[in-house]
């Protein structure tokens, strides 16, 4: 069971970035799947996730309007579409997935310290 980040890089304020999460060794079938950020000197806190038990997504207000998170089943990928960066989005992205029944914005509670399977995380960093 493996999940894999990419996707980061530097960017401008204003910009846009689309980190992927590829999955190996399992499904997303059961699972919500999500991102969770770190930034420097801060707790993780998750960001975005799909809920594969309501077909519903859930974001943090601070990314609310500004990121997307999609799946490709097919792929056994999940996307986070990130635009109009700003400097307070800077933090290394993680990908996260979480066996759950029920969908929920405890979700975005529990992905930071509650997962079944966790990713490397990929680096974003918005200059002013």
């Amino acid at each position: 069971v493996q999940l894999q980040a990419s996707g980061g890089g530097l960017v401008q304020t204003g910009d846009s970035l689309r980190l992927s999460c590829a999955a190996s060794g399992f499904s997303f079938d059961g699972y919500a799947t999500g991102w969770v950020r770190q930034a420097p000197g801060k707790e993780r806190e998750g960001v975005a996730c799909f809920s594969d038990a309501d077909y519903s997504t859930y974001y943090a207000d601070s990314v609310k309007g500004r990121f997307t998170i999609f799946r490709d089943n097919a792929k056994n990928t999940v996307y986070l579409q990130m635009n109009n960066l700003k400097p307070e989005d800077t933090a290394v992205y993680y990908c996260a997935a979480l066996r759950a029944r029920v969908g929920g914005l405890w979700l975005l509670r529990a992905l930071p310290y509650e997962h079944d399977a966790w990713g490397r995380g990929t680096l974003v960093t918005v200059s002013s």
